[in-house]
C-alpha cells in the first residue's frame, strides 16, 4: 500500500458495516463482465487476505483484470492507495469514489471477465457503476 496521506482523519468517514461482500455479473457489456467486492479493512495484511479472497471466488482466478482502491483511517490521518490491474486508470475511478462517499477503511476492487472486444472508455463508467452500485447497496442494508 503506498503511503499517501490525502486528507486528515476527523472520524466522520463512512464505514462497511459487513467484513465482506461481492456482488456478481452486475455488468455485461459487448461480452465482457464485471463483478465488485467491498471489504473492511484496517491494515496491509487485512488488503492483502481480501484480494486472496476475492480471488478465490468462482471463476474469479480466470478474469482479467482486478482493480481495486482503498483508504484506510489510522492515527489520524488517511491512507490511500490503487491498483489498475491492467485497466490503466481504473484505479484512481473507483478511489476517486471512495473519497466522495467519504468512504474509511474500504477496500472495492472490481473484477472484470475481457470479452474480445475493446470498450474504449465505457470501461471506465462500468467501472463506476459498479463500484457505486456496491456502496449504495450495502448501504440500503
Amino acid at each position: 500500500m503506498s503511503k499517501k496521506i490525502n486528507a486528515f482523519d476527523f472520524n466522520d468517514g463512512n464505514k462497511p458495516t459487513i467484513r465482506f461482500s461481492n456482488f456478481e455479473k452486475i455488468i455485461t457489456d459487448r461480452r465482457s463482465v464485471y463483478s465488485v467486492s467491498l471489504g473492511y479493512v484496517e491494515s496491509r495484511e487485512n488488503i492483502k487476505k481480501f484480494l486472496k479472497k476475492t480471488k478465490k471466488l468462482k471463476n474469479h482466478h480466470k478474469a482479467t483484470h482486478h482493480t481495486w482502491a482503498v483508504r484506510i483511517a489510522r492515527d489520524g490521518a488517511i491512507y490511500e492507495s490503487k491498483n489498475d490491474g491492467g485497466e490503466t486508470g481504473a484505479g484512481q475511478v473507483i478511489l476517486r469514489i471512495l473519497q466522495k462517499k467519504n468512504m474509511v477503511n474500504t477496500i472495492v476492487c472490481v473484477t472484470r471477465w475481457y470479452g474480445g472486444i475493446k470498450l474504449e472508455a465505457d470501461r471506465f463508467k462500468h467501472v463506476q457503476d459498479a463500484t457505486l452500485y456496491i456502496i449504495n447497496t450495502l448501504n440500503e442494508i
